[in-house]
């Protein structure tokens, strides 16, 4: 009988074999069999294993581990097959290894298919049937994605298939109200929008480590978050604890504070607010993410409620939320009135603190609530306190009374945040690289700080922060990243047209996408040149490039600099920042180009024609070309030219470019104190007689230099020039 087999990856990973189900081992072994399971009857590599497992840096003992962990599935998928008979579900050949079940039978793939079945009902107009297939992929889901698999591919996969999760629930939502079920018991719909809230954004981040979306109402309020640093923001929080003590006194007003990803917004409002509240104040908090944009009055609703405490209190919440699912009918300007009377009433028994977190997620009905009790908090006891992300296009039209702006830390405020936070105090070079790496950021700088331990959370950080974007502004960035790699100092970034080089990009859509990122605190300019405020924002995306892949596109981005005419220097820090090869084109570049180069960024010429000799690059004439001006700029700088010009000279037909590299070689043995060598290398020279006649000059002033520095008579020299005639040699 043909056994069937099922994977479980939407959860716990779980696997079963006829209805039974099997022990699938280690967390490792674990994670061969996801990465063999999302490639179906693909081959997949022992190196690509290793990678997806280990990462780049794997142990020694990681090919010899994978060998074990497939042998050890097999018995696990096929326990009947013979030892040395071929496998039918697990098989290998040529070093790789393929997984041959049906996509059908893994439900990650099941998922997929509900997803794009449902697209198509909705192309065509079937509501019905696409809410169906939505549901259906739904409740596939059983946990986090591949839930506790370790690797960079499980990583990968898991926010892969959590943002699918997510965008799945929000068009769930959105069909519940198309299909006229929001007439549904309020409860339902309550628990209609919590579970996506919960098990949406918020198990993305919180399975790649990095910080969690708090739940609607309530605060970011977890003994770690009330203990942690905040040097630099003093200032803000004592604002805040001043307008909390006016609105008690009947004078409230609206603030909004407004910031990039980790500029510590939530942060900032707990340690301001949780635990200094006035007394007396009734406090309500709100934390919004991409799912409350689509209920309406859905995270006023949470706030208010949070604030409520008597019965009274929780009957006018209900009467808020009454007003909520109203407005799906459309009455939204009735449900907006009675949302601001309300919190009007409210507000009359007891001062109201409101607290909304990244508002910028907010509905718009509960954006025209918020600016509508804005203009009338001066007149009463409530306070209203917001949090957005800074260039966030949905509050570019909301006003404030006060608009507090999060600027990053300054230096001696970072290294305080990095002190406390750094498990053992950082070297003072270290906390160099720290802070010229975080830009002044404080969540980079709390990661940063806890080295090793906090990597994965770094890099869901820094995805965080550049979420908002689109893949097309993504990979603009990413293009950004590779043009800043392998500059030593500060990275001089791009600009627009080097921008457009690389990516074949439209200039106009460019600037929209860096205007865009700067607002969003990603990036910042100088002149004309773009640049990251974080360089870690710049690292974790390189990095986060495939090695191989990283060549690739490093010699691609230095071709398309070359062909647009862009700076050498452009071009030699490509060529530096990967190991690229210099052959066809960039050979033929580098051999036009290489005056230029010495002349604006002597370095950068010596690294690359050193790489261009080790690789022997071009052909025989471009590589005396090129050898023969390394061997200039090493002379000049007082580097150790002899070798390259030895090089040279040995090989030339050209009697100018011999005497030159001749007299070259001998001045660098001159001035390391090498004075024999020297004066070999001058005698010989004048003996053969092949040099042009300039050459043979300046070797005979090098000889007057180092003769006196010879043992025995100083005054003594090997070579005599008859009056009139040219030198001869004495043997």
């Amino acid at each position: 009988m043909h056994e069937r087999v099922e994977l479980r990856l939407l959860g716990n990973v779980r696997a079963w074999r006829n209805g039974a189900e099997l022990t699938l081992g280690s967390a490792r072994r674990t994670a061969v069999l996801c990465t063999l399971a999302l490639h179906p009857g693909q081959a997949v590599s022992r190196e690509q294993l290793v990678a997806a497992v280990w990462g780049e840096q794997p142990p020694s003992s990681a090919t010899g581990n994978v060998y074990t962990y497939v042998s050890a599935l097999r018995q696990v998928l096929e326990p009947a097959r013979d030892r040395w008979a071929a496998g039918r579900l697990l098989t290998s050949g040529g070093g790789s290894y393929r997984m041959l079940l049906p996509p059908e039978s893994i439900d990650a793939f099941r998922f997929e298919s509900l997803r794009a079945a449902a697209r198509c009902h909705r192309d065509e107009g079937n509501i019905a049937a696409e809410l169906a297939a939505v549901e259906s992929a739904l409740r596939l889901w059983h946990g986090d994605a591949l839930a506790g698999v370790p690797g960079p591919f499980a990583e990968t996969q898991r926010l892969r298939l959590a943002e699918l999760r997510l965008a799945t629930a929000e068009r769930y939502v959105a069909l519940l109200a198309e299909t006229g079920r929001s007439d549904e018991e309020i409860e339902s719909l309550r628990a209609l929008v919590d579970t996506p809230a919960r098990t949406g954004l918020a198990d993305v981040l919180r399975t790649t480590g990095g910080p969690v979306a708090h739940r609607p109402g309530r605060p970011a309020t977890t003994a770690k978050r009330r203990g942690a640093p905040l040097p630099g923001r003093d200032a803000v929080i004592a604002g805040l604890h001043r307008a909390a003590a006016e609105a008690v006194r009947g004078h409230g007003r609206s603030i909004l504070i407004h910031g990039s990803p980790g500029m510590g917004r939530s942060a900032l409002l707990a340690a301001a607010l949780r635990d200094a509240a006035p007394a007396g104040c009734r406090l309500g908090w709100a934390a919004g993410d991409e799912l409350t944009q689509r209920i309406p009055l859905g995270m006023l609703l949470e706030c208010v409620e949070s604030a409520m405490a008597d019965a009274d209190a929780r009957r006018r919440a209900r009467d808020l939320f009454t007003a909520a699912v109203d407005a799906l009918d459309g009455s939204g300007a009735e449900a907006a009135d009675r949302a601001v009377d309300l919190i009007r009433h409210a507000a009359g028994t007891a001062p109201v603190i409101l607290v909304a977190d990244d508002l910028h997620w907010a509905d718009p009905l509960t954006l025209r609530v918020w600016t509508s009790l804005g203009a009338q908090a001066a007149r009463l006891p409530l306070l209203l306190v917001a949090t957005a992300r800074s260039g966030a296009s949905r509050i570019s039209g909301l006003s404030a009374d006060e608009v507090v702006a999060l600027t990053p830390l300054d230096s001696a405020s970072a290294s305080a945040l990095i002190r406390a936070a750094a498990p053992e105090p950082p070297e003072p070079r270290d906390l160099r690289r720290m802070l010229d790496d975080a830009g002044g950021n404080p969540t980079y700088l709390r990661l940063l700080a806890a080295g090793e331990g906090g990597r994965s959370s770094l890099v869901a950080a820094v995805g965080t922060h550049l979420a908002p974007f689109p893949e097309h502004a993504r990979g603009m960035l990413r293009a950004l990243a590779f043009l800043e790699a392998g500059e030593a100092a500060r990275p001089s970034g791009a600009t627009v047209a080097e921008l457009a080089a690389v990516t074949d990009g439209n200039p106009d859509d460019l600037v929209q996408m860096l205007d865009r990122a700067s607002a969003a605190g990603v990036l910042g300019s100088a002149g004309d040149r773009w640049v990251f405020q974080h360089r870690v924002v710049a690292r974790t995306l390189y990095e986060g490039t495939p090695a191989a892949l990283r060549i690739t596109l490093h010699r691609l981005f230095a071709e398309r600099i070359a062909a647009s005419g862009g700076p050498p220097e452009r071009v030699a820090t490509q060529l530096l920042a990967g190991d690229v090869p210099l052959d066809g084109s960039l050979a033929d570049w580098l051999a036009g180009n290489v005056a230029r180069l010495a002349e604006h960024a002597p370095d950068l010429a010596v690294s690359v024609l050193q790489r261009a000799h080790a690789q022997r690059a071009g052909d025989p004439a471009q590589q005396l070309l090129l050898t023969a001006w390394l061997a200039r700029l090493l002379l000049a700088r007082d580097g150790h030219a002899a070798a390259a010009a030895g090089w040279v000279s040995a090989r030339t037909a050209d009697p100018d470019l011999e005497g030159e590299m001749r007299w070259v070689a001998a001045v660098a043995h001159e001035r390391r104190g090498e004075y024999a060598a020297a004066s070999d290398i001058a005698h010989a020279a004048l003996r053969e007689q092949r040099i042009a006649a300039s050459w043979r000059q300046r070797l005979r002033q090098v000889l007057d230099r180092v003769d006196p520095h010879l043992t025995g008579d100083p005054a003594w020299s090997p070579l005599a020039a008859p009056a009139g005639g040219e030198a001869s040699v004495v043997s």
